[in-house]
């Protein structure tokens, strides 16, 4: 062979265009270019070009503004940490569920609390009969708590914990429980999330009014930080965010509008900076958009960085994003399920590619159920195997320095600063929360993201595109919320019947006290209370007694998704059949859009509800956790045609017989019931035999959801008569 060197032309910009435009028979190279739902162009080439302006073009890992990550060494130096989000049904099986995983890999706990917990509702309260150990593990007391990490040296396990409304008695549970395992509170490290204002935007598990909701996260950013040093005190969750229906630069423009609000609260509590920003966390949801959530990652340690060094640290730690992701809950299909493993795979390579410090990976039937303890294993491995087998961890950010990802990485911190400053205009996130502008942002972003999925112009394979005829069926996990319930106030009946009742009172008291006067430090005497076998309820009601129990309003947006089908023929057959139904019986068909028990995720309702007036329903929608008692009270009050229930707790085979009974002891019995969301396949049979008269699982199109459903109204309509 010759030892002469090639040497090819040098290669231009206008030189690949001429090549591309010849391949492309003289089209324009620009019609490749997108444009994401951020408002970016997603150009289909970048070059040397893209790099100039750029405001960090040669950064590195380690060092500010961290944009390549956080650590020097990064995943070459040691790997993130493997975590798999779980809690079901009772204190006992989750803590099996916790032991399998770390015997098989996993490297820290973080738990599920159930819905009621999350509340703070003791067991036994009448509003969460069917929201007992279904979507997580029922905590009542510090003896579930103790059952929960049985086993678990607390001193050895970081845990991280998914909890905000009764995140006080939560936590204080967590610190009494790991003093009688023998653990101080010095020892432990994890996370809480404790990430309020996210609640009050998308998630909804708020037990309290804003004000009092961040006073309590000051004290506990306080106490941790004189008690607790090795504890992250409040994890920036912008994973509901997106699960919202929020495009990438909303999620990360909100979620950093939140840190911000936390660091004032905690220098309002007369910390300094330094004193606790090193412990603040975040919590990204990892979606399909692998560039974008790539970029995402990297830009959000760069604006940290920025909005930290307002506060004029001394520490360089403060200004560092450190940050757990997990991947996408809403992209899984309930269609074709083992696509989810594929997705989930290249969720997970983004996030790690973005470098996150721990990572959740999702199992491929959360589309439906609780994880399988199958599904479960599936998920965990699949970072085991990026870990593992890939080589991926051997380079540190091996993105740095390429065309694309360093100029999307700058763009989408643009896109995502101009929306912190709308906030800040606003006088930061916590004021912008009650003008209703940030909700309005999301839920207008996730109207437009379901009228493009309805229309097949975003691809989602198996449900818009190469459908299968017949489904595959996966074994899924059913909680008995009967036993699970019954379990719990066996449970608390022992606690109440053995502990010192009347210095438990004194406890309560004085929370009750220190939330009134804004004195003392409501976690250190959560932690008294718990001591002494207070419930969570109970701890939660102390506070309530004083600052009330929070109703947000419910408002839906319109003329978004319906302006995407205006040209559709189907949704104008709708229409005129709405109109033809007006002029046959006075009015237009009416639905009430429900959400029933304590499930705080609203997205699915807030898109039905708009969706279905803008083909011309007249709807109205329940207040959030509402009683099938309240449901059926206001269906009647309204005279509606249908009530749609949203369902995403797997509450339904509990709370849909007693709707129908309420309707049927208010005489009612002629409202029909339809039901959508989170339901598995082998449940559409039960339901229907039930009497409701129309199913609608993960993936259905809203027109065809509109067209079944004004079905059943005129079948009903014309019965009637």
């Amino acid at each position: 062979m010759s030892d002469a060197k090639y040497h090819p032309p040098k290669a231009s910009f206008e030189k690949w265009r001429d090549t591309a435009e010849k391949q492309m028979k003289g089209k324009s190279v620009e019609s490749l270019n997108k444009i994401t739902a951020e408002g970016i162009k997603m150009k289909a080439l970048y070059t040397s070009a893209d790099l100039e302006g750029l405001e960090y073009p040669d950064s590195m890992p380690g060092l500010e503004p961290f944009i390549r990550g956080p650590q020097a060494t990064m995943y070459a130096g040691r790997p993130w940490t493997i975590r798999q989000y779980a809690g079901f049904s009772t204190a006992e099986e989750s803590n099996a569920f916790y032991r399998q995983l770390l015997s098989e890999g996993g490297q820290g706990i973080s738990v599920a609390f159930d819905l009621a917990t999350h509340r703070g509702y003791d067991s036994d309260h009448d509003r969460v009969t069917h929201d007992v150990g279904k979507a997580g593990v029922a905590i009542d007391s510090v003896e579930d708590m103790k059952i929960l990490f049985d086993g678990i040296p607390l001193d050895k396990i970081s845990v991280s914990m998914t909890m905000n409304g009764a995140v006080l008695p939560i936590l204080a549970g967590y610190v009494v429980a790991a003093e009688e395992q023998g653990v101080s509170q010095a020892e432990l490290s994890g996370t809480i999330q404790n990430d309020i204002l996210k609640e009050f935007l998308v998630r909804n598990t708020y037990i309290y009014p804003p004000q009092p909701s961040m006073r309590i996260i000051g004290d506990i950013i306080s106490h941790c930080t004189k008690n607790m040093p090795k504890f992250n005190t409040v994890s920036i969750s912008g994973y509901h965010i997106q699960e919202a229906g929020a495009d990438s630069a909303l999620e990360m423009a909100y979620t950093l509008a939140d840190g911000k609000e936390y660091i004032r609260t905690a220098i309002a509590a007369g910390l300094k900076i330094d004193d606790f920003a090193p412990r603040l966390s975040f919590f990204w949801c990892i979606g399909m958009n692998f560039y974008m959530e790539i970029a995402k990652l990297r830009a959000a340690r760069l604006l940290w960085a920025r909005i930290v060094d307002e506060f004029k640290p001394q520490n360089e730690r403060s200004k560092m994003l450190r940050t757990h992701s997990q991947t996408s809950g809403w992209s899984l299909t309930e269609q074709d399920p083992y696509n989810n493993v594929i997705r989930t795979t290249i969720e997970a390579m983004a996030a790690v590619f973005g470098g996150t410090q721990s990572l959740h990976t999702n199992a491929l039937d959360e589309a439906i159920a609780l994880p399988s303890e199958f599904a479960a294993r599936i998920a965990r491995n699949t970072q085991l195997v990026v870990q593992e087998e890939t080589g991926i961890t051997d380079v540190i950010d091996p993105w740095g320095g390429s065309y694309m990802m360093e100029s999307l990485t700058q763009e989408i911190a643009e896109k995502a600063w101009t929306l912190i400053e709308e906030i800040e205009e606003h006088g930061g996130m916590a004021k912008a929360i009650s003008t209703g502008l940030p909700k309005l942002r999301i839920e207008e972003a996730a109207a437009r993201r379901q009228a493009l999925i309805d229309k097949g112009e975003n691809v989602i394979v198996g449900i818009n595109k190469y459908q299968q005829e017949e489904q595959d069926q996966v074994d899924i996990l059913e909680i008995d919320n009967t036993t699970v319930r019954n379990a719990q106030l066996e449970g608390l009946a022992d606690i109440k019947a053995s502990r010192d009742s009347a210095a438990l009172e004194i406890a309560l008291a004085a929370i009750s006290e220190a939330a009134q006067s804004g004195k003392g430090n409501l976690l250190t005497l959560a932690i008294e209370a718990m001591r002494l076998r207070a419930t969570v309820g109970e701890v939660s009601s102390a506070m309530e007694s004083v600052f009330g129990r929070y109703q947000a309003e419910t408002n839906t947006n319109s003329g978004i998704y319906g302006s995407y089908f205006d040209q559709d023929d189907d949704w104008r057959d709708i229409k005129s059949r709405i109109e033809k139904f007006k002029n046959e019986y006075g009015r237009k068909p009416h639905m009430l859009v429900c959400k029933i028990g304590q499930d705080g995720h609203d997205r699915g309702a807030k898109v039905i509800a708009s969706a279905f007036g803008d083909v011309g329903f007249d709807v109205d929608l329940s207040p959030m956790f509402s009683t099938p008692q309240e449901a059926v009270a206001q269906a009647v009050e309204k005279d509606v045609h249908v009530i749609g229930v949203s369902s995403q707790a797997a509450g339904h085979k509990t709370m849909i017989p007693q709707l129908l009974n309420e309707l049927q002891k208010a005489g009612a019995s002629d409202i029909a019931v339809v039901i959508g969301g989170v339901i598995p396949q082998q449940d559409y049979g039960y339901l229907q035999q039930l009497g409701v008269q129309g199913v609608f699982g993960p993936g259905t199109p809203i027109p065809q959801a509109a067209d079944e459903v004004l079905s059943v109204v005129e079948a009903r309509a014309t019965f009637k008569q």
